[in-house]
């Protein structure tokens, strides 16, 4: 049963969250139509830029990106606090960067003297835009209709780009965000359309392996800024991922060799850093990374949060039960 959105996005729960969005049927985004012969490979710079934009604007940071040939998968954290911070103007200012607003917003940044009917419609824009700019769907709402109406100017047709709504998965705690952030980044390498996360283009595997040891030539496009790793915490945010970015790319190079479609199925010799202290089951792991979707639906997360949620949500059950107790040995113990 497809459940609204608002019964699985609360950052009250978690702010961190998997989105995948997908083409209609299953057309290409990106890349090259074999088909047709076409090639849309500038359109995953377009997608960077406009993530580039979002993450700038709204309270919602990026945590990880893959983009595929027909789909997309972004891990997100929401932050709202941060824009409770803000002041109105701050809140006016990233907005306008969106969209047009009122004819009275430009007398406001430019600190004209507004009339009460106008001061009346900030008042009541202002705390709806506030809300907006932490919010979920409108982050990906700006982002999938702003590049289906590129992409269909480009092919000069109407109609549906996307599949659908966008799907998403809860992450509830610091093991589901390392397994899906591990799993979006081995997306190409997954596919066998690379062999190692260097060779992972419009990954941020590969950008984060290119930020530590830059390559000789400088980067000629731009990316959208990365939730730092917790030792990369910089003094004007307080938020990180809770893992050493070093122990991060090891699991993923270490994973990224076993589950290569040449040789899918091979356990590490040595089991990496993060998956010890994390106490999560190497080939539980192996399969998870491999086949994430079949083992977890909207919310990922060891047992007893899967077991917790459902209970407060007043559900019976949450998918991903015997996944979670196979891949997060601490809860088994």
């Amino acid at each position: 049963m497809t459940r609204p959105r608002s019964a699985l996005v609360s950052a009250s729960d978690t702010p961190f969250y998997h989105c995948i969005a997908r083409c209609v049927r299953r057309s290409f985004l990106c890349g090259k139509d074999p088909v047709s012969g076409k090639s849309f490979d500038h359109r995953k710079q377009l997608i960077l830029d406009r993530l580039t934009l979002l993450t700038e604007v709204f309270a919602i940071d990026l945590c990880a990106y893959a983009l595929m040939s027909n789909h997309y998968h972004l891990v997100l954290r929401l932050d709202p606090e941060r824009a409770q911070a803000w002041t109105d103007r701050d809140v006016v200012e990233r907005w306008r960067r969106l969209y047009a607003g009122p004819p009275c917003i430009e007398r406001f940044v430019d600190h004209d003297a507004l009339d009460s009917a106008e001061e009346a419609l900030l008042a009541d824009c202002i705390p709806r835009w506030r809300h907006r700019l932490t919010d979920l769907s409108w982050f990906m709402r700006c982002l999938n209709e702003y590049v289906a109406r590129v992409a269909n100017a480009e092919d000069d047709c109407k109609g549906r780009f996307w599949e659908g709504r966008f799907k998403s998965q809860a992450l509830l705690d610091e093991e589901a965000v390392l397994t899906v952030i591990t799993y979006v980044d081995l997306n190409p390498i997954r596919a066998g359309l690379a062999e190692t996360i260097d060779a992972s283009e419009f990954t941020s595997g590969r950008q984060r392996l290119r930020e530590i040891a830059p390559a000789t030539a400088p980067a000629a496009t731009r990316k959208p800024a990365l939730l730092p790793f917790a030792q990369a915490l910089r003094a004007d945010q307080e938020a990180a991922l809770q893992f050493n970015v070093q122990d991060y790319l090891d699991l993923l190079d270490t994973t990224g060799r076993a589950v290569h479609p040449a040789k899918r199925g091979a356990i590490p010799e040595t089991i990496p850093r993060l998956l010890a202290t994390l106490d999560v089951a190497p080939q539980a792991w192996m399969e998870s990374v491999v086949a994430l979707h079949a083992r977890f639906r909207n919310f990922i997360g060891s047992p007893h949060r899967l077991s917790a949620l459902a209970e407060e949500r007043g559900w019976r059950w949450i998918r991903g039960q015997s996944a979670a107790r196979r891949l997060y040995c601490r809860v088994n113990a």
